[in-house]
């Protein structure tokens, strides 16, 4: 299954930041634990440090009962987190997404033309997609010619800083690729790949006049239907933005690239 060892990773990283919180209230938490008594329908407190039946906590002070219910709560939080640490790190130590994968991609070339593979490995999977025609959006007579370094033709200078950038990177890409958004119409995509975390296309818009009223309002209302037919932000929806202040950011797009296309 592709992309559970990423969603392992994030829970690892969940339960991390938990067990650290915990640790730095269990520093600044009073001793002891809470002791709760109700009796005819009155509920009393009592601050167990060395008795077990504790002394009766005050009315007055409402914070130390707290205090202590919160430090129990906490130290069973902390240990089952540590208990799903365990586990997720002994399942990472002997998982990979594309074990699978592996298996064929490793046999003898002789062997691989006799077999036929569970699903074909990503690599094979991105060379049809990649090698798949299609028909791109046309260029009007006024378009400004700009050409990127592998010659293609692209609307702006900031598609092509990402073209070239996707080119030297070798992430294979389609350029203005076709996409129909039901109730919305034919789109074309700033660029499009192939995701071997979802085996389905994933795309990049790049809006890049984000200042201008009518432009951004056609962005917000394409965004919107990007959505509206199960393709979010975040998931198989990349997203940069650009204005006449706020330039397109070189390292926002090194790291959207290593989270998403790498």
């Amino acid at each position: 299954m592709y992309g559970l060892k990423e969603m392992l990773l994030k829970e690892k990283l969940y339960l991390e930041n938990i067990v650290a919180k915990m640790d730095k209230e269990e520093k600044i938490a009073p001793e002891g634990t809470l002791r709760i008594s109700v009796d005819h329908g009155k509920v009393r407190y009592y601050h167990c440090i060395e008795d077990k039946y504790g002394d009766y906590i005050p009315r007055e002070n409402k914070q130390l009962p707290r205090d202590l219910a919160q430090k129990t709560y906490n130290s069973s939080v902390v240990k089952a987190a540590q208990r799903r640490l365990k586990l997720i790190a002994r399942f990472l130590s002997g998982y990979s997404d594309d074990e699978v994968d592996r298996l064929f991609e490793n046999l003898h070339s002789e062997r691989k033309v006799l077999i036929t593979p569970v699903e074909l490995p990503y690599s094979q999977l991105e060379a049809q997609w990649y090698a798949t025609p299609y028909i791109r959006k046309g260029f009007s007579e006024d378009s400004p010619v700009i050409l990127t370094e592998k010659g293609e033709r692209v609307r702006s200078k900031s598609e092509k800083i990402l073209a070239d950038y996707f080119e030297r990177n070798n992430i294979l890409y389609k350029y203005e690729k076709p996409l129909n958004l039901e109730g919305y119409g034919v789109v074309y995509p700033d660029f499009t790949f192939f995701s071997e975390k979802y085996r389905k296309e994933i795309f990049w818009e790049h809006e890049g006049m984000m200042d201008h009223m009518d432009y951004a309002g056609r962005a917000i209302k394409k965004i919107n239907n990007y959505q509206k037919n199960g393709i979010y932000p975040g998931e198989r929806l990349i997203l940069t933005f650009e204005t006449s202040q706020e330039p397109l950011n070189s390292k926002i797009v090194k790291k959207l690239v290593d989270k998403y296309l790498r």
